[in-house]
């Protein structure tokens, strides 16, 4: 309780390094300086917050020395997104994104402009609701309600959740999406419709294709039968056990989001904050991950570049803004274009 500058070594005493989860009294640490190799519960959950900034020493161990590591933190590499002059859109993918059942259009628009954001080369947007002919803001959407439609556009990958809603029509898409042999990208409501149908559930296993799913807390929750406080309780243990069920990529969204292999391996996402906690973050989220994917990174990697650039926006509005308060996701999508840019130039 003094009030002077605390310094944690190797953790803040009363925190579980790995959980990020305070064992009782925990310190609450302004510096942590770390010993041998980083630990998931200094970014993640309450050690976020407990731990403070975070400096590694390594110790001079040699390196025959460490054990195979489980995991990572997110260091992705964005040199795949480098791009000769000599391209043209379908240098570049297409994404389709289906969403948007009534009251609920926004989602699949905050989606559809990062997916544009992102550098994806045609995006389609499949709303439920057909009241919507153009998106103002980005005419640049190919905007094809799906009650019109006999079968999904021709895309290279498709994101199926912002906005979906868990009417029988919604199932009937999942269900259609799940046989498809593109990338997929499910979040929010699909994920919900497979926690509440096991039958879906049971395709996503055995779907020999990439997917990568996208759970706040909550959604992992229902998708392994627990409540979500037991998700937070552990969540690079809860991670990897969806993970490797559903034999997907898994985005565990949260204070240090974690990108997690059917394999068990992990990375740690450190940037971003609390002001990407607001409504349509995830939206913008599975619109830039759809994105990578169709410019044809790996889903692994895809996932992992994607939270890091979403993460390193939120970072930039904080240090304009002075704080964390105030970031919209619509304005989220064009932040992530120039911190994309600004990587590339810095290479």
């Amino acid at each position: 309780a003094l009030a002077c500058p605390k310094l944690a070594l190797d953790c803040p005493s009363g925190l579980d390094a790995y959980t990020g989860q305070p064992l009782g009294a925990a310190l609450r640490a302004d510096h942590t300086l770390t010993f041998l190799c980083h630990k998931p519960g200094l970014f993640g959950g309450s050690g976020a917050d407990l731990a403070g900034a975070v400096t590694l020493a390594r110790l001079d161990c040699p390196a025959n020395l460490y054990p195979p590591a489980e995991g990572a933190l997110n260091a992705p590499d964005v040199s795949p997104l480098a791009r000769p002059r000599d391209s043209h859109k379908g240098s570049y993918g297409s994404v389709c994104i289906l969403g948007g059942a009534p009251g609920m259009l926004g989602a699949v628009l905050l989606a559809g402009r990062s997916a544009l954001r992102g550098g994806a080369g045609k995006v389609y947007l499949c709303p439920l609701d057909d009241r919507l002919p153009v998106d103002p803001t980005a005419p640049e959407l190919m905007i094809r309600p799906v009650d019109e439609m006999a079968a999904l556009p021709s895309a290279d990958v498709i994101a199926v959740g912002p906005g979906l809603g868990q009417q029988p029509w919604a199932e009937q898409l999942l269900e259609q999406t799940l046989a498809q042999t593109q990338p997929l990208v499910l979040d929010a409501d699909a994920l919900n419709l497979l926690a509440a149908r096991p039958a879906l559930a049971a395709k996503l296993a055995a779907r020999p294709f990439p997917t990568v799913l996208t759970p706040h807390p909550a959604e992992a929750a229902r998708l392994l039968g627990l409540d979500t406080a037991a998700v937070q309780a552990d969540r690079v243990r809860h991670a990897r056990a969806l993970a490797a069920r559903f034999h997907c990529v898994v985005v565990l969204k949260g204070a240090g989001s974690l990108i997690v292999r059917p394999d068990g391996y992990y990375l740690v996402n450190a940037s971003g904050g609390p002001e990407l906690a607001a409504a349509g973050q995830g939206d913008v989220l599975t619109g830039l991950l759809a994105a990578l994917l169709a410019q044809r990174l790996p889903a692994f990697e895809a996932a992992a570049l994607a939270v890091c650039l979403h993460g390193l926006a939120g970072d930039d509005y904080r240090l304009e803004a002075g704080g964390p308060i105030g970031l919209a996701a619509s304005a989220t999508a064009e932040r992530i274009s120039r911190v994309a840019n600004r990587l590339l130039a810095a290479r």
